[in-house]
């Protein structure tokens, strides 16, 4: 009996890892679309006439749409499901890879990017949520940064498929290809359950113990579902936006913000997005060359989040965050001597794609997984899905601020200043993240709910 017992917790555990790894290729499709455009970037100028500025908004048509997608994703989450939502997801980036491919101008190429950047904003908002509200306490953190593995593994994927047809100046294809992985998620969502979360809050108690008994291997759920009720109970049965802003929530909504601002202002994608042109200007002339190198970066990037959730669920979230920050703040201050000195040694693009390197590995195991998995974790059930929404959606406009700002700014104050600003705010990051952001690690969502609604009840008035 114990040994079936036994047997039905294992698979019921390999359940849940195969839900969360389908609903993570939502990541996937995130990287490899916000990836690509760094390869095609160096080969549409041979089909379209393009300013520095066009270019810009190329790269950024994705970051609108996605800013867009995040701000719809919580509430259409909340109203119509998790599940059903990731798959119109799915279609969404199906839709937006032909647009792309297909393009016969530079309006037309945006229009796509844009496309394709709703449905990362709606992937960005509702695929983390899903996979924490699967998940069970103590394999939260991992399974949740799944989703940030498959971001850097889309990213990754991406670039060989730049360098793949990079001799052939293939960027319709580069773009086209992305059609696979969408099929493969809508696919994937077609077959995995609702969120049992998702279930309560609509009042369908039955099926929500049902499939709780389905992915914890047991059919002694009801602890875990009186307490999915407790949360439930401490708000109206709609959550509104201005619940958002009530005294006892107010801190975890500025850690979300300010996590997805951070991630953003620190520079991160300016390497994903203009990594081969960065490495060009740094000293490797051609394109096969810093797309490779890139490439490179890609490889760190996948390896370091593996890393990452290995200890994040044994170190915990605070730690990591503020050794992987000091990290990125030494990395962007080296980065920035590199392109200063640029000129006076042939060796010194080595120590600018080594910072990058570093660079990316400290921030694959800090702000890169640890965002996501915070917002998915230190929201109410109530208003989870719109909170991360609104974080996200704070996280996109920060990218499109960034990505439509940083060619410029290289040109106006050079690329040496530039990264020194981004150093700069890495160190408000660390601060921010010091004296504001909880530790949430073995904490069930309700728990983590409650400490918010006991850390207000105790705060002096």
């Amino acid at each position: 009996m114990q040994r079936d017992t036994i047997r039905s917790q294992s698979s019921n555990r390999s359940f849940t890892y195969v839900a969360a790894v389908f609903a993570a290729l939502g990541g996937l499709l995130f990287g490899y679309d916000t990836g690509v455009i760094s390869g095609a970037e160096l080969f549409l100028k041979n089909d379209f006439s393009l300013s520095t500025f066009a270019l810009e908004l190329i790269v950024s048509g994705v970051l609108a749409g996605a800013a867009l997608g995040a701000l719809l994703g919580g509430r259409l989450a909340d109203l119509f499901g998790r599940r059903k939502l990731l798959i119109v997801t799915a279609v969404i980036f199906g839709v937006g890879a032909i647009v792309c491919a297909a393009a016969t101008s530079p309006a037309i190429l945006i229009f796509g990017r844009t496309i394709v950047g709703l449905g990362i904003g709606l992937a960005s908002g509702t695929v983390p949520v899903y996979i924490s509200e699967v998940s069970p306490a103590d394999a939260r953190g991992w399974q949740v940064s799944l989703f940030q593995l498959a971001i850097t593994v889309g990213i990754l994927l991406a670039y060989v498929v730049d360098y793949a047809f990079a001799a052939t100046q293939g960027w319709r294809w580069m773009f086209g290809l992305a059609l696979v992985p969408a099929v493969l998620f809508g696919l994937g969502m077609l077959f995995l359950p609702e969120s049992p979360r998702w279930l309560a809050r609509r009042g369908h108690f039955d099926r929500a113990s049902a499939m709780l008994a389905r992915i914890r291997g047991t059919s002694d759920v009801t602890a875990e579902l009186q307490e999915i009720k407790r949360s439930l109970a401490h708000a109206d049965e709609r959550g509104r936006l201005s619940d958002m802003f009530a005294p006892s929530l107010r801190p975890a909504l500025v850690v979300g913000i300010g996590l997805a601002v951070f991630q953003q202002v620190t520079g991160i994608n300016t390497v994903i997005y203009y990594a081969p042109l960065i490495i060009q200007s740094a000293g490797i002339s051609s394109a096969s060359g810093a797309i490779l190198a890139t490439a490179g970066i890609g490889v760190v990037n996948v390896l370091m989040t593996i890393v990452a959730m290995w200890l994040i669920d044994r170190v915990g979230r605070r730690p990591l965050l503020l050794v992987g920050i000091a990290g990125m703040v030494v990395t962007l201050g080296l980065l920035g001597f590199a392109f200063q000195m640029s000129t006076q040694s042939g060796a010194i693009v080595w120590v600018a794609v080594i910072s990058m390197m570093v660079y990316v590995a400290s921030f694959a195991i800090s702000l890169g997984p640890i965002f996501w998995l915070l917002i998915s974790e230190i929201y109410p059930l109530k208003i989870r899905s719109s909170s991360e929404g609104l974080a996200a959606a704070f996280n996109w406009g920060s990218n499109l601020l960034v990505s439509l700002t940083f060619l410029t700014l290289v040109q106006i104050i050079g690329p040496t200043r530039t990264f020194w600003l981004y150093g700069l705010f890495a160190v408000g990051a660390w601060i921010f993240s010091y004296f504001r952001v909880p530790e949430t690690k073995g904490r069930t969502l309700e728990e983590i709910e409650e400490f918010w609604r006991t850390r207000h009840a105790s705060t002096p008035r």
